[in-house]
């Protein structure tokens, strides 16, 4: 089987352990957006043992809570999607009131354009998560 999440890290790596890596995905609308991939084969978070399923719940908080830290938006969403790999992940994704989709999902048809300019300053702000996204999942994993 071609799986893209064993092919390739599915972005740049935040953190990663044995078991599961946070990526900053490249989602040119979204910077921060971020996924937590559980490393093996696993098509469905029902098919974890209880205590991975753990894991996985506890790299989502840190990582919302670094996206919070560093990013500050108006909210974060949590979606568990993917009828394309079978991996189990989750998409950690910063909402902003001025961003493409507002309030709508990110999937959902554009809402307005927005500028190059205000992307490149989000993307700065993004290039900040990798150090606090370790330290959150350092502290949720203590």
């Amino acid at each position: 089987m071609d799986c893209v999440f064993c092919r390739e890290e599915g972005g740049v790596v935040l953190w990663q352990d044995d078991a599961l890596r946070v990526v900053l995905a490249d989602e040119h609308d979204y910077p921060g957006f971020c996924r937590v991939i559980w490393n093996e084969h696993v098509a469905e978070f029902s098919d974890l043992e209880p205590v991975e399923r753990h894991r996985v719940m506890l790299a989502v908080y840190a990582v919302e809570r670094a996206i919070r830290t560093v990013l500050k938006p108006a909210k974060v969403n949590l979606a568990s999607l993917g009828n394309q790999v079978p991996h189990v992940h989750w998409h950690v994704i910063p909402r902003f009131t001025n961003d493409a989709h507002f309030p709508l999902p990110v999937w959902a048809p554009r809402q307005r354009a927005v500028s190059e300019v205000l992307l490149a300053s989000r993307r700065a702000q993004a290039t900040l998560l990798g150090d606090a996204v370790r330290e959150q999942i350092t502290r949720a994993f203590a």
